[in-house]
């Protein structure tokens, strides 16, 4: 009979799976998710609404959050990974390397939607860049509804694909509709980034880099704003460090 301690232990995942696959994931889930957000905002340089582009990028990043969380989580947002985190999914040694995964696939997403779009219609529209603001007067108003509707759109991703007592398998729809719904509501504002590689790439292939600080500093401030909302208040009590 076989002892016990002689049980054939499971295996530790391969070095491969652990630490280069999820950057990869990164690299080419924020490389599509931005190629795909970035043409849906060149080809609608003329303004005819917020309805494309909130659908479009909706869609595209539930897709992308569907088939690769179970490789690297699908961050595809420096600040997602950021607020993953600081709730305790993610250790602080891969930080660096997806944010670095991220923005290189922000780059080759916008690079690929100016390589199949019109010089002219991509010139107008800034490569799909970021840049509501025309005035400093705007920079408060785009500053707070960049850390609001960061905030909302990653405590819907801690709380449902993170904590252990609210998470589940339809965290990609919810994901896709908070999106969606924040591009609707928040595209006049801000233009609804809620992601620095989505703002960063584009503003490196079209070298257009007016405001660009606050696509960096509102989504930051919103993930640790959602960190803290979740590790003090809202977490379960493996995440909560207070009132356990």
């Amino acid at each position: 009979m076989m002892d016990m301690d002689d049980k054939p232990k499971p295996s530790q995942p391969h070095w491969y799976e652990r630490y280069v696959q999820p950057c990869v994931a990164e690299l080419l889930g924020s490389a599509l998710f931005i190629f795909i957000g970035c043409l849906s905002s060149v080809e609608d340089a003329e303004g005819t609404g917020r309805l494309q582009p909130a659908l479009v990028h909706g869609l595209a990043l539930g897709s992308a959050v569907a088939i690769l969380a179970d490789v690297s989580g699908a961050h595809l947002n420096p600040a997602a990974s950021l607020s993953i985190w600081l709730v305790g999914g993610m250790n602080i040694t891969m930080i660096i390397p997806y944010w670095v995964s991220q923005l290189c696939g922000g780059m080759i997403g916008a690079g690929l939607a100016k390589a199949v779009t019109a010089s002219e219609r991509f010139g107008n529209a800034s490569g799909g860049a970021f840049s509501g603001i025309v005035a400093d007067e705007q920079i408060p108003s785009v500053l707070v509804g960049e850390i609001v509707l960061t905030t909302f759109l990653l405590l819907v991703v801690c709380m449902g694909a993170v904590n252990g007592k609210t998470k589940s398998p339809l965290a990609p729809f919810w994901v896709a509709f908070t999106v969606t719904a924040a591009v609707l509501a928040g595209g006049g504002v801000s233009g609804a980034c809620m992601n620095p590689a989505r703002a960063f790439g584009p503003a490196v292939v079209a070298n257009y880099w007016s405001y660009h600080w606050v696509y960096w500093v509102g989504p930051l401030l919103g993930a640790l704003l959602s960190g803290v909302l979740v590790r003090l208040l809202l977490g379960d009590r493996t995440t909560r460090l207070l009132l356990k």
